[in-house]
């Protein structure tokens, strides 16, 4: 009798760390999901924030200049050499979202939307994702160099 009590004890601790165990793994799961960026509609991958985050480093020449680099050899083959959405590999259908100097677009795309664009890239109309090639750095100078790009209004 007193051996099947603690049997029955013993169970019963059993299944409360397990269900406890389990909870707090749902909550890490949870936890670790809301930190990812979510969909919008136009299918880029953007944290609630991003619009509020500000760029770490100052866009003088030095850094338009390393921007421009980068921009040149992973972006220019789709955004054209001078951001108009006119490079060879460019989508004709896209091209018109493609141009990165239509400067009413500016309000929209502050530099932690565009910090974050070029890191996970989209879908449709097909963006690459540049978080495995570019270190953050190199993503704030192309950041930089695209805003430099907008038209004034």
């Amino acid at each position: 009798m007193i051996r099947t009590s603690r049997v029955f004890a013993g169970l019963a601790v059993a299944v409360v760390v397990t269900a406890g165990a389990a909870t707090v793994a749902g909550r890490g799961a949870q936890d670790k999901a809301s930190a990812q960026p979510t969909p919008n509609p136009n299918g880029w991958q953007l944290p609630a924030d991003a619009a509020d985050k500000k760029s770490p480093i100052e866009a003088d020449e030095k850094v338009l200049a390393a921007g421009k680099s980068v921009f040149k050899d992973k972006c220019q083959k789709c955004h054209g050499p001078g951001g108009l959405g006119d490079g060879p590999d460019a989508d004709p259908d896209a091209r018109p979202d493609m141009d990165l100097t239509v400067a009413k677009r500016a309000d929209r795309n502050p530099d932690g939307v565009v910090f974050y664009k070029v890191m996970n890239g989209r879908k449709r109309p097909k963006m690459p994702a540049f978080k495995e090639e570019l270190n953050e750095q190199q993503v704030w100078q192309v950041v930089a160099y695209v805003q430099s790009l907008r038209k004034k209004s």
